[in-house]
Parts: structure tokens; C-alpha cells; sequence
């Protein structure tokens, strides 16, 4: 089953308008059995911005497709070195207000899972358990040759020998943690080999064009078969590889909750689409529900960037 590549989705004039009324969620949690599906608009309050929103990266990066990467070694040089800087400022990221929210509503027992499309890790930071990584992780490699997977922060290492004192200034990071940089900036950036059989190492997510893994889409189906309610977070649901279970919900019958600050390829299917930022959103439904949110540890001190998030 392939994700399409869609990168942009125009709203019908039909749609219902949003509103700012947190109740129908704070409902929903409040009688338990809730499932989370998060996309890449939870994390913009963590400092990664998001694809389609009002300065989201589709407006000036194309996220390289599945098909590019595998067929042009120029494109893997690319993409690598872009990437690699890239991490650097990922690891930086911290779960915002919004992560911390899930992450109580999970430990007070309100929702049966969360899947998100994100690939930053930073539910899983906020201490949320079991999390189905919808399209992989960044903090894992895999070859397409053996199929070995092996942590990122190992790759950071090689890449770093191999390409001293590459250091260029990005323009922006993408929420695939890539960095904007032009091909003069990328130069002769040295790609290195899986290191147990040589061939080609590719970041353990799912690009645009690449099948999603039909284990984790049977599984994911199976969460929503079993959930009361679909609560939508950050997700724009332009890619079917998240609004297939949106549409799964509507047909069994299952409220569908949308808190998206713009309009989604999913309104239609649900409920109601609150327009509101999500971090002070989440906050104020825990506070109604009288869930405690982990106040957030300090910043860590200035310095080298770390390798892992």
C-alpha cells in the first residue's frame, strides 16, 4: 500500500466552519477510550514547523520522494547532507504544552492509543507509551540492501568522520528534520555505506511515494476498531495514509474530533474541527478534566548540539 505523494489540497467551499469550543473533546476524553492521530501541526510549538500551514515548508522544499532517493546516488548526496545537518538542530527539539497534554491524558487512563505521522519522537519524549510511528523514526537507519537497522546517533558519528567540518548554514528545517541548502552548500558531501554489508542506508521513515508498512496500517486499523472516538491533532490529513482512518471511524460510527487551526481533508467526516493552537487547546481540556500536565524540565545549558533527540 503506497502513500500518495500528494503535496497540496484545495477546500471545498462546502465545508462547515470551525469552532472554538473545547467541550465536545473534553467530552469525548472525559469518557475514556479515546485514540490520538497526530500530525506534523503538533510539533510547530516545539520549533519544527509543519508542511501545509500558513508558512509551512511545502511552500519552498519538496520533500525528496521515495523513487528520487533510490535511483540517483546525486540525490542520496543530497539528501544525506541535508538531513545530517538537519539533525543536529532536531535533536534540539523538546515535547511542547500539546505532547505533555497527551502524554497525561495517556497516563490517566483516557485513550487507548496514539498514532502519529510524525517521525521527531517527541510524543514518546513526553513520556507517552506505546506509540505507533505511523512513518518511522528519525532516530533509526536501515539498509535497503540487508535490511539491518541501527540507531542514528551511530550514523551521526560516521558522517561527522567522514565530512569534517561540514558546517553550512541552513535556511530553514523541514519537519523531516531536512535542512534547506543549495547544491553548492551540499558540495562533494561523502555518503557513507551500510556498515554490515555496504549498501545503501536510507532513514527508517517513510518518504512521499513509499509504501506505508502494511503491518503498522492492519495495526492502526485495529486501534480505531477498538477506540470509542478519533481525536485528530496537527493533521492536515492531505495524505490518505492518515485520513484512511478518519473515513474508517465516520463509517463504524465513531465520533471524529478534529483540532487543526486550518481546514483538513477530514472535516467533512467529523464532528467538529476546532481552530485553535494546540498546546494552550490540550492544557485547557486537562485543566478542565482536572489532569495534572508535566511541567516541563529546564532547558538544558549552551553548547554542542546532541546527536539524538
Amino acid at each position: 500500500m503506497r502513500m500518495r505523494p500528494t503535496l497540496s489540497w484545495t477546500p471545498p467551499e462546502d465545508l462547515a466552519p470551525a469552532t472554538t469550543d473545547l467541550e465536545p473533546v473534553a467530552e469525548a476524553l472525559g469518557s475514556g477510550g479515546v485514540l490520538v492521530l497526530s500530525g506534523a501541526g503538533l510539533s510547530t510549538e516545539s520549533g519544527i514547523p509543519d508542511y501545509r500551514g500558513e508558512g509551512g515548508s511545502l511552500s519552498r522544499h519538496t520533500p525528496m520522494t521515495y523513487q528520487e532517493f533510490t535511483a540517483s546516488a546525486g540525490a542520496r548526496r543530497r539528501y544525506w547532507a541535508r538531513s545530517h545537518l538537519g539533525w543536529r538542530t532536531f535533536g534540539r527539539a523538546r515535547p511542547n504544552a500539546g505532547h505533555r497534554a497527551v502524554a497525561a491524558f495517556g497516563r490517566h487512563g483516557l485513550l487507548s492509543g496514539v498514532i502519529t505521522q510524525n517521525v521527531d519522537g517527541l510524543h514518546q519524549a513526553a513520556g507517552s507509551t506505546d506509540v505507533v510511528e505511523l512513518h518511522g523514526g528519525l532516530d533509526r537507519v536501515v539498509c535497503l540492501s540487508c535490511g539491518a537497522v541501527g540507531p542514528r546517533r551511530e550514523l551521526a558519528r560516521r558522517l561527522e568522520e567522514a565530512n569534517e567540518g561540514f558546517a553550512p548554514v541552513a535556511a530553514a528545517i523541514n519537519p523531516d528534520g531536512d535542512a534547506d541548502l543549495t547544491d553548492e552548500q551540499v558540495g562533494d558531501f561523502h555518503v557513507v555505506p551500510c556498515a554490515v554489508c555496504g549498501g545503501i542506508l536510507k532513514p527508517d521513515v517513510v518518504f512521499f511515494g513509499e509504501a506505508v508498512p502494511p503491518q503498522g496500517v492492519e495495526h492502526c486499523r485495529r486501534l480505531v476498531r477498538e477506540a470509542a472516538s478519533l481525536l485528530v491533532l496537527g493533521s492536515s490529513l492531505t495524505v490518505m495514509s492518515g485520513l484512511r482512518f478518519v473515513r474508517q471511524a465516520e463509517r463504524a460510527g465513531q465520533p471524529v474530533l478534529i483540532v487543526n487551526r486550518d481546514p483538513t481533508r477530514g472535516d467533512r467526516h467529523a464532528v467538529t474541527r476546532i481552530a485553535l493552537p494546540l498546546g494552550a487547546a490540550l492544557t485547557s481540556v486537562a485543566d478542565r478534566l482536572g489532569v495534572p500536565v508535566a511541567v516541563p524540565e529546564p532547558d538544558p545549558p549552551p553548547g554542542p548540539a546532541p546527536v539524538t533527540p
